[in-house]
């Protein structure tokens, strides 16, 4: 019988490639050649969110460490063209997660950064996942659910709900708005649905940097 692979520590490996997209700062560790560039935010939405730049600005001092490549975006906006399977196949929006703080990351099985902080994203939801703060791992993997599933299973990731676009238009969507340059990459969201801060790269979730991080998150006032 197979002993299923379980982590409970970050591994050396991702300590490594998180210090180096750290010292990097944003840059992307899988690259995806998909079509599409540019920034597609618009006034409209830019406006939308008046305190999402005061709570960027009072995060920056925990922009280090293991998640010294997380960085205040220049244009805090909402997101509205992000649309992906929840875990009954319904279709899902930002607004889904109204009253959440939400860090949004997007990986696939190909990618061995993203393998390698699934198990992380997975703790820190453990830890500090509840009805303020959501983990939202969207897998983009085309094809069936086969291979995605068998490996959260595989590696006892079960803390995660299951989100899934198997058409990439997630990505494609974070390539046209300047977010996205590669896999994985993780969006950190406030209540509101307002983008604060972005990643391209993988970090260690579970560490002590990536908790100050979100309790810091949680605990500047909301917009």
């Amino acid at each position: 019988m197979t002993e299923k692979k379980t982590f409970g520590v970050p591994s050396l490996k991702l300590i490594a490639i998180a210090g180096l997209a750290g010292a990097l700062a944003g840059a992307a560790a899988i690259y995806v050649k998909e079509s599409g560039s540019g920034n597609g935010g618009t006034v409209a939405e830019a406006t939308a969110c008046p305190m999402a730049g005061a709570k960027a600005e009072a995060l920056r001092p925990f922009f280090t460490g293991q998640v010294a490549a997380m960085n205040a975006v220049d244009e805090h906006r909402t997101l509205p063209g992000l649309v992906f399977d929840g875990p009954e196949g319904t279709p899902q929006t930002m607004a889904s997660f109204a009253g959440k703080t939400v860090l949004l990351n997007l990986w696939a099985t190909w990618c061995v950064p993203c393998r390698e902080e699934m198990p992380a994203l997975n703790a820190l939801e453990k830890e500090l996942g509840s009805d303020r703060f959501e983990v939202v791992a969207v897998n983009i993997d085309t094809g069936d659910d086969e291979k995605p599933k068998a490996f959260l299973d595989e590696t006892g990731v079960h803390e995660l709900a299951y989100y899934r676009d198997a058409s990439m238009g997630v990505f494609n969507t974070l390539k046209k708005e300047g977010l996205a340059f590669g896999l994985p990459v993780t969006l950190l969201m406030d209540d509101k649905g307002c983008l604060v801060a972005a990643m391209n790269g993988p970090a260690v979730w579970d560490s002590n940097d990536a908790k100050a991080l979100i309790n810091a998150a949680l605990a500047t006032p909301q917009s």
